[in-house]
């Protein structure tokens, strides 16, 4: 005997279920918020650290992020890293503002997530990868003074293990590569020397005669990890600052001027933001440039920092508007965060000032924003061509 249909839910039925089904979609949606929390809680901590690093290190905080090589998630010392495999070519991904070495590796915490540039190229060219965390908080030039350290660290414990030394940074991170490598030896040029400022002479001799002073006290024996250095790969880099940042700055001085409490409040939360994004206006890649003294009426003289001699130089660019909007537009905003220019960095595009050995080579990736450089299928290959 046939089963008789099952009776239709009556309107009233209908309707409470629609009632009972939008009741909860504050709680559906509360749990969806949390689970996508608990899959990206490791982005909490370079969050904080991004935008308030550099107060957290000042009073000690235990959520202060100390720059260390990264392995399972954890802080891992040079000594712990156990590297064996002689004279291999060895890679190291430096993130940037507010990321995490987590970027370098998987698209998600989920399993089953595609595999990004650092687990591919280790399995499929055969090197060695490493990632360095740090707090993108601080000052650039105390995260490049660190991280020279932590390379010349790995260089002292390890002189048989690390052959041929490939540096990898994306946006801040870049920036902390470059200030590495002025910091890794007697590299330093004073801004008043290269002439890389008109604005720099309008500064008081006094500060010159300071600055020449203070640079001197800097000049050191250059450091192991320079004589392995072979290439840097430079993705989504502001090498001329961000216009983010100056924008920034600009509203938080305009509002500052206008007076009002409202106004005033707003500036001094936006005058809160960390040293670190503040760095990131001009790209200021040494102490000096911005232990000088603030005038709002100029942009603070800029060390010119060089490119070190025998290093292949990568600049990737990426062009995120459509190609049929005016060509100033797309070459203002770039990638979204970084513009063209600033993303070339006029010195790299200047071949007479190439040091011996040193070559440059830019590859621009269009319809890629600044974030999609880290899993762009072409930026991949490319990397694993030239690695």
């Amino acid at each position: 005997m046939p089963a008789s249909p099952s009776p239709k839910p009556s309107a009233w039925h209908r309707a409470l279920g629609t009632l009972a089904r939008t009741a909860l979609l504050p709680v559906r949606g509360a749990t969806l918020l949390y689970q996508a929390g608990r899959a990206h809680q490791h982005f909490f901590l370079p969050v904080l650290n991004g935008a308030l690093g550099d107060q957290l290190a000042a009073r000690h905080d235990p959520r202060t992020i100390a720059l260390s090589f990264r392995r399972g998630g954890h802080d891992v010392a040079v000594a712990d890293l156990h590297l064996s495999e002689p004279r291999q070519k060895t890679v190291v991904f430096v993130h940037g503002l507010m990321g995490d070495e987590l970027i370098w590796q998987a698209s998600a915490a989920a399993s089953g997530a595609a595999l990004r540039y650092g687990p591919r190229l280790a399995t499929e060219a055969g090197v060695r990868v490493l990632y360095v965390r740090y707090n993108t908080g601080l000052h650039i030039s105390e995260n490049g003074r660190a991280l020279s350290q932590l390379l010349t660290d790995l260089l002292a414990a390890y002189p048989d293990a690390v052959g041929e030394l490939v540096l990898v940074g994306h946006s801040m991170g870049g920036l902390v590569v470059r200030s590495a490598g002025y910091y890794a030896g007697e590299l330093g040029v004073l801004s008043s020397e290269l002439g890389v400022k008109k604005q720099a002479s309008t500064r008081k001799a006094t500060n010159a005669d300071q600055l020449k002073t203070q640079n001197s006290k800097l000049k050191t024996p250059p450091a192991p990890w320079l004589a392995h250095l072979r290439a840097v790969f430079l993705l989504g880099v502001p090498h001329e600052g961000s216009y983010l940042e100056q924008n920034g700055r600009l509203v938080e001085r305009l509002l500052r001027r206008i007076d009002l409490f409202p106004t005033r409040f707003v500036s001094e939360a936006i005058a809160r933001r960390s040293n670190g994004i503040k760095d990131l206006g001009q790209a200021l890649l040494v102490d000096e440039d911005w232990q000088q003294p603030d005038d709002p009426a100029l942009p603070r003289p800029r060390t010119v920092v060089p490119l070190l001699p025998g290093v292949r130089y990568h600049v990737l660019v990426g062009a995120w508007l459509r190609a049929s909007l005016p060509q100033a537009v797309r070459d203002y905003f770039g990638d979204g965060l970084v513009g063209s220019a600033s993303g070339r960095g006029q010195l790299f595009s200047d071949e007479t000032t190439l040091p011996p050995g040193t070559s440059v080579r830019t590859a621009r990736f269009e319809a890629q924003h600044h974030a999609g450089l880290l899993h762009h299928p072409e930026v991949y290959q490319y990397l694993r061509q030239w690695v």
